[in-house]
């Protein structure tokens, strides 16, 4: 599944004897796209299924070939035939990022079970798009009721609050919120989980938390790896790195995670076979991919439009903010060219700091991914978050692109909290990876006979 007017054939198997038995399976995201199949050759064989590759006559703009993981691709099929599907708990779930990643609509045979947000407006758009069993408030405090029973299932994902960890944070060292993986623990003993996927920032890799949680994992019969994933190797037009955690109680986990990168950055050139890529990995997905047939925005508030213009929507620029972005008008530019060009415009505090972060305030370039989308993306001092060429910053929209959730994902409550919905999700295709991972680990419990 790839954002905004990409397709993707995530499957096209044809089984032996003839091709009259093909069965497609498209991930379409954006309503006007089509999409016609120009050629079709044989790309592999795995056992009685033939995994064939496409290319795709699409606009100049989109015009690419579709190589997907064949391997990934056959157990996800073998999944489908036998019916199997694995039952998902979601804690601190926000608006559901992981879980649409686990779901079937991102090709995977997860089916959510229960899920818990501390935030009101997160569950609701948690439960509008997968079903009313999401359920609000402090995960603490629920377990401490009696009454309260968890649902079994095979798997616990989440990512407890990362705040606690964040470099953004000064007073982390001290953070509550550094402690509530320990619930998540509890769930999946209670659940009976025989896999979780715990999601946070890279700063937990190696922490003091970090051992704490393979120590207590592994004294509830857990194997444990982990590895730091960048969401741009995987399809998603985004640099946003995120530590993930995976634990299993019958398999080692290392034996498929991490998941091999299906993309990689063009400026360091690519060979083919190289380690951790699959054979036909695809350059990083652009700003230009994912918003590019966006017109510009209408309006400053949500419209009952339908997406994807329903979130495209602009803010009402002070003319010393709107001089601003005149000012610094070309494609990666920042604050200190506005220094630079514009001293007048500049805020005394930027003219005092002399060195820093050189993404405040600046442009998305048309031809990279987009930059970490955070909680305030529709503020340009808070990051590089101004259109490549329009005078403006991006759109919630825009933001929801790039962290690949389709435009039909409903996403509730004020424009506030939809911005920090979008903000805090894991994007659900950096999700899929991680889920595809997590179905082979899964399908190899049947194989080994392990219980």
């Amino acid at each position: 599944s790839l954002p905004t007017s990409i397709c993707l054939i995530d499957s096209l198997e044809f089984k032996d004897g003839g091709n009259s038995n093909c069965r497609r399976e498209w991930a379409s995201i954006g309503a006007k796209t089509r999409q016609t199949a120009k050629k079709c050759r044989r790309q592999r064989k795995f056992g009685a299924t033939k995994i064939w590759r496409f290319e795709l006559n699409m606009p100049p703009a989109f015009h690419f070939k579709v190589k997907s993981v064949a391997t990934s691709m056959s157990n996800r099929a073998g999944n489908r035939r036998s019916g199997k599907h694995y039952r998902l708990i979601d804690l601190f779930s926000g608006a559901g990022g992981l879980t649409l990643g686990f779901s079937a609509k991102f090709g995977h045979s997860f089916e959510p079970v229960w899920a818990n947000d501390y935030n009101k407006q997160a569950a609701a758009t948690y439960n509008a798009n997968f079903g009313e069993h999401c359920s609000d408030g402090d995960i603490v405090s629920i377990l401490e009721e009696r009454k309260v029973r968890i649902p079994k299932a095979d798997i616990v994902i989440g990512g407890p609050p990362c705040q606690g960890f964040s470099l953004l944070n000064k007073n982390r060292d001290e953070d509550p919120r550094k402690e509530l993986w320990r619930p998540f623990l509890e769930v999946v003993e209670r659940s009976g989980a025989v896999v979780f996927v715990m999601e946070n920032v890279p700063q937990l890799l190696g922490s003091f938390e970090h051992g704490e949680i393979i120590g207590v994992a592994e004294k509830m019969g857990f194997k444990v790896t982990q590895a730091k994933l960048l969401a741009a190797d995987y399809g998603v037009p985004q640099v946003r790195y995120r530590a993930f955690i995976v634990g299993c109680s019958f398999a080692d986990p290392a034996e498929h995670f991490p998941p091999p990168r299906t993309h990689y950055n063009p400026k360091n050139g690519y060979l083919p076979g190289i380690a951790g890529h699959v054979a036909d990995a695809q350059p990083w997905r652009t700003v230009r991919d994912a918003i590019s047939d966006l017109k510009p925005p209408v309006g400053t508030e949500i419209r009952a439009t339908g997406p994807p213009t329903d979130l495209h929507f602009g803010r009402t620029p002070t003319a010393k903010s709107l001089s601003r972005y005149m000012a610094i008008s070309h494609e990666g530019m920042n604050r200190f060219d506005l220094q630079r060009l514009a001293p007048k415009l500049t805020p005394k505090c930027w003219l005092r700091k002399k060195s820093g972060g050189t993404d405040l305030f600046g442009r998305l370039w048309w031809n990279r991914p987009a930059f970490t989308i955070r909680t305030e993306f529709f503020k340009p001092e808070k990051g590089r978050y101004l259109h490549p060429v329009q005078h403006r910053p991006i759109t919630h929209r825009e933001a929801a692109r790039f962290q690949t959730f389709p435009d039909d994902f409903i996403l509730k409550g004020s424009k506030i909290e939809i911005a920090k919905q979008i903000g805090n999700a894991v994007p659900p295709l950096l999700g899929s990876a991680v889920a595809g991972c997590i179905e082979r680990l899964l399908a190899s419990r049947g194989r080994t006979g392990k219980r």
